[in-house]
C-alpha cells in the first residue's frame, strides 16, 4: 500500500506536535519532517538528541510514521548532521535539492558529484539520500534527473519526483514519470495552475485545483509499481494562514489523492 504524508513545512507557523496532531487528524499515514533553514525547523539537525524523545512521542501517539525528512539543502556539514539525525530518529529518507542554475554545464556536474559523495555518507547511516528536479537548479527537468541517475550507481542514492517541478519545467509528468521510476524513492506532490515558476498560493497547490493530471501521474505511479511514500509538500504558508486554512489544503489533498489511489487499487 502506498502510504501518504504531509510535509509539516505546510505547517511551519505552528509547532510540530499542532501539525502532527492536525495532520493525523486529515487521515495521512505519516509525516516528513522539516528541517529547512530559514524556513521550517521543526527538527534542528544540529540538536536532534534534544528533541528526539519529544518526536518519537509525538508520532507514537499521533500513529504517523516518520516518513522522511526534507534538509533542502546540498551543504555539507548540514546535510551530515540531517543525515545523522535521520539516522536517530529512525527515518529512512532524506530529501535535498540539487542545487545549481540550469543550463550550466559545470553546476550539474557540481550537484552530481556531490550528491554521489554525500549519498555514500547516506548509506553508511542505512539512509536513503533522494534528490528531486527543482526548477531553476541544475537538475530541473528528466534529461538533467537521468544524467544524475546514470553518473551515481549508489544504492543510498534515488530520486523524489515531484510533478509540480516537473510540469513548470515544460513536461507532462505523467508522461515523464516513467522514465526515471526505477530510482524513484520519494514523491513529493502538489498541484499548480499553469506553468510559471513559483507554485502559486497555499490553496491552488491542494492536490485537484490545478492543471498537473495527477490522476495519471497517480496511475504512472501505480503501473510502475511505486510503492514508497507519497508527500503533500504545500509551501509559501504565512504567519496569517490560520490552522484551519492549512489544515483544509492537508485534508482536501488528502481526499483527493487517497481516492485515486483507491479507484487505482493502491491503498
Amino acid at each position: 500500500m502506498i502510504r501518504l504524508g504531509v510535509n509539516s513545512v505546510l505547517f511551519k507557523q505552528f509547532d510540530f506536535e499542532t501539525a502532527a496532531r492536525h495532520i493525523a487528524r486529515c487521515g495521512y499515514d505519516g509525516v516528513e519532517i522539516a528541517a529547512i533553514a530559514g524556513m521550517c525547523e521543526h527538527v534542528d539537525v544540529f540538536r536532534w538528541q534534544e528533541q528526539k524523545d519529544d518526536i518519537l512521542r509525538i508520532a507514537e501517539e499521533t500513529g504517523l510514521a516518520l516518513l522522511s525528512m526534507e534538509v533542502a539543502t546540498l551543504d555539507e556539514e548540514r546535510l551530515t548532521a540531517a543525515l545523522e539525525a535521520a539516522a536517530g530518529l529512525g527515518i529512512g529518507i532524506v530529501n535535498v535539492g540539487p542545487g545549481g542554475k540550469s543550463g550550466s554545464d559545470d553546476d550539474l556536474s557540481q550537484s552530481i558529484e556531490r550528491l554521489a559523495r554525500m549519498a555514500k555518507k547516506a548509506g553508511e547511516l542505512g539512509v536513503t539520500l533522494c534528490v528531486k528536479a527543482h526548477v531553476g537548479n541544475a537538475v530541473y527537468n528528466t534529461p538533467t534527473t537521468l544524467r544524475a541517475m546514470e553518473a551515481i550507481d549508489d544504492p543510498a542514492f534515488g530520486i523524489d519526483m515531484d510533478p509540480s517541478h516537473i510540469h513548470r519545467s515544460g513536461e507532462n509528468a505523467e508522461e515523464a514519470l516513467p522514465a526515471v521510476l526505477s530510482r524513484v524513492r520519494h514523491i513529493h506532490i502538489r498541484d499548480c495552475k499553469g506553468r510559471e515558476q513559483g507554485p502559486g498560493p497555499i490553496e491552488l497547490q491542494a492536490c485537484g485545483r490545478g492543471d498537473i493530471d495527477l490522476f495519471g501521474y497517480c496511475k504512472a505511479m501505480v503501473d510502475g509499481g511505486y510503492d514508497g511514500p507519497v508527500v503533500l509538500e504545500v509551501i509559501g504558508s504565512k504567519p496569517e494562514h490560520t490552522l484551519a486554512e492549512v489544515s483544509i489544503v492537508a485534508a482536501e489533498s488528502y481526499g483527493y489523492l487517497n481516492a485515486c489511489l483507491k479507484q487505482l487499487g493502491a491503498r
